[in-house]
């Protein structure tokens, strides 16, 4: 009796493993057919930044490149508004069929669902694809500026900003911006006041810098151009170590700040759910991108090219979610 008790359920729990089995490799066979099936119609990309911005230019360097490989029209959508909010919310809550996709930066996915009050999307409604880009940021001023008040260093800054509390205005891409976020962390940790001025895009906050209309900011490897040019003075950078293409211009803790490193990702992402036979096969298909020249350019002139993996990527994002989480609740931020 006891014997056959003991087999009974032996051969009851082999059973339950080969159907479990069977059904693994169902669903396997199923999903694998979902991917090879897609796409069979055009693939829309929503940007919440409008056109010409640092998000945009990610964008339709990659919707040309996947458009290609695809075979399919894959479409860049702009949704500007809330940092971002308005078009990663659209895509938080598409369905996860690989046919309405996301490009858009960190702050958007790890600080807006922590500093906004009304954001209901969160880090976790979306699948991971690829980190395409990761750059620091560039402490710029304006050059007349800096000279009518003997502006030569972050420091210098810093000593401008205590004699003249609030009188230093710096600007973003919208409240909650991860530029925004920096500039306001720096400013607490050295006891300045000063003033921030939200723009719709990094494009527009570099615009004001240029034309005298704001001081400084954290600004994007955009302003390249205008620092060779001598259109904007560089004089930090939130990388461990200097930029290349900047190779005298010194990091933020050279410049006397120490562990102050901030870098800044765009990335595509998808909808929570997406099968990751998709997943899987729109990072292949994107990293092709840095196979040409001409698109490798263009994303070089915007950050460093990346192309993580999907499982990466997820670390990288739930990272900065808990760091940026102990900033904001350390400086007690919140938006409306």
């Amino acid at each position: 009796m006891t014997a056959g008790n003991a087999r009974a359920p032996s051969r009851r729990t082999a059973l339950a493993l080969c159907m479990g089995l069977a059904w693994m490799a169902a669903q396997s066979a199923h999903a694998q057919s979902q991917a090879d099936a897609w796409p069979n119609r055009p693939i829309r990309i929503v940007v919440g930044f409008p056109a010409g911005s640092f998000t945009d230019t990610i964008a339709r360097t990659l919707s040309d490149h996947m458009g290609k490989a695809l075979g399919q029209p894959v479409i860049v959508d702009n949704k500007p508004g809330a940092n971002g909010a308005i078009g990663v919310g659209e895509v938080a809550r598409a369905a996860p069929d690989g046919y309405t996709l996301l490009v858009t930066n960190s702050s958007s996915i790890t600080i807006n669902p922590q500093i906004y009050k009304k954001i209901t999307y969160k880090a976790t409604d979306f699948a991971p694809v690829t980190m395409v880009l990761d750059a620091p940021f560039i402490l710029t001023v304006n050059p007349a500026w800096a000279e009518k008040n003997h502006i030569h260093t972050a420091q210098d800054v810093v000593g401008f900003s205590k004699r003249n509390p609030d009188k230093i205005s710096y600007g973003s891409a919208g409240p909650g911006n991860i530029a925004h976020l920096a500039y306001a962390a720096w400013s607490n940790r050295t006891g300045v006041k000063t003033t921030h001025v939200p723009y719709k895009s990094a494009s527009q906050a570099q615009m004001a810098v240029l034309s005298g209309e704001l001081d400084t900011q954290f600004d994007t490897w955009s302003a390249l151009p205008h620092i060779a040019s001598g259109k904007l003075l560089a004089l930090a950078v939130t990388a461990p170590k200097r930029m290349q293409q900047l190779p005298d211009v010194p990091t933020m803790a050279e410049a006397g700040y120490a562990d102050f490193n901030v870098t800044f990702w765009a990335g595509l992402l998808a909808p929570a759910g997406t099968p990751p036979a998709i997943v899987n096969k729109l990072y292949e298909v994107s990293k092709g991108v840095l196979q040409d020249a001409r698109a490798r350019a263009v994303l070089s002139s915007q950050g460093e090219p990346v192309m993580l993996p999907p499982a990466q990527f997820s670390q990288r994002i739930a990272k900065e979610v808990a760091d940026w989480g102990q900033v904001i609740q350390r400086e007690a931020l919140s938006l409306d």
